[in-house]
Formats: C-alpha cells, structure tokens, sequence
C-alpha cells in the first residue's frame, strides 16, 4: 500500500468488518472528491476486500487487521502484509 492510504485501507477494511456492508453503503460512505484517493478501490485491488453482496473482509483482510491492532497494542505502526 501507498504510506498515504494505508491507515485508511486499514480503517475501511475495520469499517466493513463491523457487519455485512452493500456496495452502495460502501461507496457512499467512503467516496471522496480526490479522483487520485480511491480508499476502497486499493482495497480490493490488494485483496483486503472481495467485491460481493455483502462486501466481504477476504483473509488478507482480516490478517491486516490483526497485524493493525498487535502493533497498536504494542505502540507501533502496524507493518505492512506479505
């Protein structure tokens, strides 16, 4: 992942793990007005999320999260997968 994205990839694949999420949630909840900023488009191009109804956290997700929340209970920044 980009450095600029990853707490945000981060935060939308904790976001969609919470409970089931549509595509249309998704998009509307996470759209933003910087074409170059696509949050949810980087997750599932990194395998964070698989594009189903619902949206789906893939294993890949769920490892980033458990990476993500070891390291904050530690005070370190999460280390990036793979």
């Amino acid at each position: 992942m980009s450095g600029i994205t990853d707490p945000l990839v981060a935060d939308l694949v904790e976001w969609a793990a919470r409970r089931p999420r549509s595509l249309a949630e998704l998009n509307e909840a996470w759209r933003t007005s910087c074409p170059r900023l696509m949050v949810w488009e980087e997750a599932f191009e990194k395998g964070f999320l698989a594009r189903a109804e619902p949206v789906r956290v893939t294993p890949l997700g769920m490892a980033l999260l458990a990476g993500s929340r070891g390291a904050e209970r530690q005070g370190q920044a999460p280390a990036p997968p793979g």
